[in-house]
């Protein structure tokens, strides 16, 4: 779980268009959007390859290559770990190609606080590129902690989108 929970504590870059929507004890709503100067079909290939824009330090093995995901109903947002050992992060449920997927489950730290997490991505063509879109719903026990916890996912969040919207645009993210 390396650096999550530090990671969710004391992150502070976000892109333009971060916000956390609604925030209670037992959960909460963070949205975050970014243009991209790539074609919606770009856009959304990018957003699959997220070993190549996931910062390190969040995720369990703080190796980002470790990463994948597998844009099909029933495909997964994995991690493998040393050993044999891996993380479900998140669960593919829909996708539209191109345009829209939705994938539940619990990012982080959220997966030992009896949560239950669904981000709906849904990349549209603009002027000039493509909008991303991602909303992060979470709800569940929490452990009556929602409204301290919406904050730091926001911000990781962020930080993913601002990664994701270098990547798209050919760039390498930093570490």
């Amino acid at each position: 779980m390396r650096n999550w929970i530090v990671g969710f504590a004391l992150l502070g870059a976000t892109p333009v268009a971060a916000e956390v929507v609604s925030a209670g004890p037992h959960g909460f709503e963070v949205r975050q959007s970014a243009n991209l100067v790539v074609p919606q079909a770009d856009a959304f290939a990018a957003f699959t390859q997220v070993a190549a824009w996931w910062h390190p330090d969040h995720s369990y093995s703080g190796d980002s290559s470790r990463l994948s995901l597998t844009p099909r109903a029933g495909g997964c947002f994995c991690e493998s770990l040393e050993n044999g050992g891996g993380v479900e992060h998140l669960r593919v449920t829909y996708v539209q190609p191109g345009e829209r997927m939705v994938l539940t489950g619990s990012l982080g730290p959220l997966l030992f606080e009896g949560t239950a997490g669904a981000m709906d991505v849904k990349v549209e063509r603009i002027a000039g590129g493509s909008r991303i879109v991602m909303t992060y719903r979470v709800a569940g026990f929490a452990n009556g902690n929602g409204e301290a916890l919406a904050g730091p996912v926001d911000r990781v969040l962020a930080e993913q989108m601002k990664r994701l919207r270098t990547f798209a645009a050919g760039g390498a993210p930093k570490r």
